[in-house]
């Protein structure tokens, strides 16, 4: 079983503040960072962290050159990763003195992608893999048909909700990885219990993680549904901790670990995410996971 993760690469700025700035204020941040990032890399980077081969699909800038160097250096397969004249996305994130972030995304190259290139990506793989996605990039509707003609399993996590995911089938999906926002986006409901039930009414096919962050994290299939408490940490920052956690949660799922097993692994590893600033270098290795 090999591992497609058709995802975003970005550069993201970080700024430390006090507070969330509000409408129409200026706010003075203690610190800038510059850091890799985006959904996409921050996954493929916690699978391979995890210990397992991933191989990741995208497009950056020539700005983006160190992104190729950390997959590589993370243990993930860059191989298609292609290299354009659009900009690298990037993100300007907000971060709090409480760990808390409020992240303005730009697409940049994550949404040039085309159907001949998806096609030639997709020759390489095949029924019983798993394709990774995220609507950081465009043509995710068209990867998962194309994805599950190959006889893949689809893991979706649907962030950013946009009209893109209203594009979607999402009844081709088999897992569903998402947190309470965008649950409450596809489902309409605001309520754990509520999101769970109208997903199951919805899709009842599909697995869905629905992560809660200090709530903890559910998870459901046709058969059951299990619930994980969250680990209590001191947050440094938040950016990349559901990442983290699909990147680990999917490591688990391939090694065959029960539910709550694989819920207990990626929760262990989202914890100590936090505890460090960034998103794709705060991602830990695994044999710092199972010592926490």
């Amino acid at each position: 079983m090999k591992v497609l993760n058709v995802g975003s690469l970005n550069i993201d700025h970080t700024y430390q503040l006090e507070r969330i700035v509000a409408p129409g204020e200026t706010i003075t941040s203690k610190q800038m960072s510059v850091y890799a990032g985006g959904k996409g890399l921050n996954q493929s980077i916690a699978i391979a962290r995890a210990g397992i081969e991933v191989y990741h699909a995208g497009k950056i800038g020539i700005d983006g050159q160190f992104l190729i160097e950390l997959c590589n250096d993370s243990g993930v397969n860059s191989t298609f990763i292609e290299t354009g004249v659009i900009p690298t996305g990037n993100a300007i994130i907000q971060v709090t003195s409480q760990g808390q972030n409020s992240i303005i995304l730009y697409p940049g190259a994550n949404r040039s992608l085309d159907k001949a290139w998806i096609d030639k990506v997709l020759t390489e793989f095949s029924k019983g893999d798993i394709l990774l996605l995220q609507n950081e990039v465009n043509l995710i509707d068209y990867l998962i048909i194309e994805g599950k003609k190959k006889g893949m399993n689809i893991f979706l996590n649907p962030s950013p909700y946009d009209e893109y995911i209203d594009k979607c089938d999402l009844s081709l999906v088999n897992t569903f990885l998402m947190n309470e926002v965008e649950g409450a986006q596809i489902t309409g409901c605001y309520d754990p219990e509520c999101i769970l039930t109208r997903m199951k009414n919805l899709y009842p096919q599909a697995k869905v993680v629905l992560t809660l962050g200090q709530d903890g994290v559910y998870f459901q299939d046709k058969e059951q549904r299990v619930y994980q408490p969250a680990r209590t940490v001191k947050a440094v920052d938040t950016t990349g901790a559901g990442d983290t956690f699909t990147g680990y949660y999917i490591a688990a799922v391939i090694e065959g670990k029960s539910a709550i097993e694989a819920l207990t692994f990626a929760t262990n590893a989202a914890a100590l995410a936090v505890m460090k600033a960034g998103a794709a270098n705060a991602i830990p290795k695994r044999h710092d996971v199972e010592k926490y």
